[in-house]
């Protein structure tokens, strides 16, 4: 299989959020959840003063701007390009290029993976986040997303609960 990476769509200003719900519509339509993998709108947070009162807010980092990691391929071009509201991949022409680590890196993207030491129907505990400190037994894990989803107890019975690996460590 060819290497994911990130590519940098073009749409309309204003529909950064509802061009990302309509791919993730689409990948889960299509079956394509091993191609495209994540589709961002880059946040940054913003104090703003309204009124004399600070306000802290989340504005967009690169309006009329959308991040895909994808395997570029003619599928994967083909969906993303025809979604309503995109006008085009960054590129030369018609052509996509994928960002460069140095690229990703600013924006808090981590290009790089990460390697566990768990795999499924294993026990791990949760080191951060909400689940902190919560033991679950591994259901399923997800190179792509780098979230490993686990079954932990909730109101009497087994809730599956879908953690980033940097939060989960291996039950001794």
């Amino acid at each position: 299989m060819a290497e994911a990476n990130w590519y940098v769509v073009h749409t309309y200003s204003g529909y950064e959020n509802k061009v990302k719900a309509n791919i993730e519509k689409t990948i889960e339509n299509r079956h394509l959840e091993e191609q495209i993998l994540e589709v961002r709108v880059p946040m940054q947070d913003v104090v703003e003063l309204k009124n004399g009162a600070r306000k802290q807010t989340q504005k967009k980092m690169f309006p009329g701007y959308v991040l895909i990691n994808m395997v570029m391929n003619d599928d994967t071009w083909y969906v993303v390009r025809n979604t309503r509201g995109v006008t085009g991949f960054v590129g030369p022409g018609s052509k996509p290029v994928p960002l460069t680590e140095a690229e990703m890196k600013p924006l808090g993207i981590n290009a790089g993976s990460v390697i566990v030491d768990f795999e499924e129907g294993d026990e791990v505990v949760v080191t951060g986040g909400v689940w902190k400190d919560t033991a679950g037994v591994v259901q399923s894990v997800n190179q792509g997303k780098q979230i490993v989803t686990i079954n932990v107890e909730m109101f009497g019975r087994e809730t599956p609960v879908e953690i980033s690996f940097a939060e989960v460590k291996k039950a001794l």
